[in-house]
C-alpha cells in the first residue's frame, strides 16, 4: 500500500509541476494578437484565393490590421464591404486596378490543325505528356478545359471550339488557371490591358499558318502601325510593352492579316482588325 501511495503522490507532484511549467510557459511566451485580426477576416469574402497576394484571408487581415495593406486590394469583396473594413479600421480604402486572367491562344478546332487522334485521359496536363497532346501547334491550348475546372469562381467556360473564355466580372486573378495550364498560355493582367496578342506560336510567317490559322506570323505591321516602342517583334512574335499601355489603341490590330492580336472589349467581345482573315468554318478541322 506505501508504494502505492508513493507512486500516486509522485505523479500527482510531477503533474502539479508539469502544469506550473506550462502556466509560467504560457504567460512568458504569449504572443498578443489584435482581436481586430478576427473582426476584419469576418468581413472578407474567405475565398482564400491570393489574388490580394497573400497566402489567404487571414494573412490578409493581418496585414490590413498592421497598415501593410489596404482593402482594396482584396478584388474578390465587394466595394462597399471594403468600404466597411476601410471605415472600421480607420484607413483609406486604397486603389487597386482590377486584374483578369488573359489568354494567349486563339486556336480553336476549327481554326488550330491536329496532327495525331489523342485518346488517353481528357486533361490538358495528360495530353500534354503525350506527344504535346496532337495538336500541329505545340504552343497551342490542348482544349480539355482543365482551366475550367479548376477554377472555384465559374469565371471560365469553354466555347464550342475548345477555348477557354474568361468572364472578367467573376475572375478574381486567383492565379489557378495560370499553375494549371500546362502550355502557359495564362497570364494576370490589369483590366485596362485592352490589346492583347493571341498567340505564342514562335514560328515564322507560313510554317506558323500551317498549324494554325489565326496564329502570329511575325509580319511586323501592328509594330509599324503602332506608337514607337508599343510593339516589337521578338522571337518571330509580336510582343506588347504595357510600360506604354497609354499609347496602346485599335490601331495596331487593323493590319493584322490573322487576326491573331486583337482588341478585348469589356463586354468580353474580341475585336479583330478590318484586315484579318475571316473565319466561317463553324466545325472542327479533319486529323490532318
Amino acid at each position: 500500500m506505501a508504494i502505492i501511495f508513493t507512486a500516486v503522490g509522485f505523479m500527482t507532484a510531477l503533474g502539479l509541476l508539469l502544469a506550473l511549467v506550462l502556466v509560467i510557459a504560457n504567460k512568458r511566451l504569449y504572443v498578443f494578437e489584435d482581436p481586430r485580426i478576427d473582426q476584419v477576416e469576418a468581413l472578407l469574402p474567405m475565398a482564400n484565393c491570393g489574388a490580394c497576394g497573400t497566402a489567404g484571408c487571414r494573412p490578409f487581415a493581418e496585414k490590413l490590421v498592421n497598415g501593410e495593406t489596404e482593402p482594396a486590394r482584396c478584388t474578390v469583396n465587394s466595394k462597399s464591404m471594403n468600404e466597411i473594413i476601410a471605415s472600421f479600421l480607420g484607413v483609406d480604402l486604397g486603389a487597386s486596378e482590377k486584374r483578369v486572367a488573359r489568354l494567349a491562344c486563339d486556336g480553336g478546332g476549327n481554326v488550330a490543325y491536329v496532327r495525331a487522334n489523342y485518346g488517353g485521359l481528357p486533361s490538358c496536363r495528360a495530353a500534354a505528356l503525350v506527344a504535346g497532346g496532337g495538336r500541329g501547334c505545340s504552343w497551342g491550348c490542348l482544349g480539355f478545359g482543365d482551366c475550367e475546372v479548376v477554377c472555384g469562381f465559374e469565371a471560365i467556360r469553354m466555347n464550342r471550339q475548345g477555348i477557354p473564355v474568361v468572364s472578367e466580372d467573376k475572375c478574381t486573378a486567383c492565379g489557378d488557371c495560370v499553375t494549371v495550364c500546362p502550355k502557359d498560355l495564362f497570364s494576370l493582367h490589369p483590366i485596362s490591358h485592352r490589346l492583347w496578342v493571341a498567340c505564342v506560336n514562335l514560328e515564322f510567317g507560313d510554317q506558323a499558318e500551317e498549324h494554325c490559322e489565326v496564329a502570329c506570323t511575325a509580319c511586323g505591321r501592328c509594330a509599324q502601325d503602332s506608337p514607337e516602342g508599343l510593339i516589337q517583334i521578338r522571337d518571330n512574335l509580336a510582343i506588347i510593352d504595357y510600360g506604354n499601355n497609354s499609347l496602346a489603341s485599335k490601331v495596331a490590330i487593323e493590319r493584322c492579316p490573322t487576326g491573331a492580336i486583337v482588341w478585348l472589349e469589356a463586354d468580353g467581345s474580341v475585336v479583330k482588325g478590318r484586315d484579318a482573315r475571316k473565319v466561317l468554318r463553324k466545325g472542327a478541322l479533319p486529323v490532318a
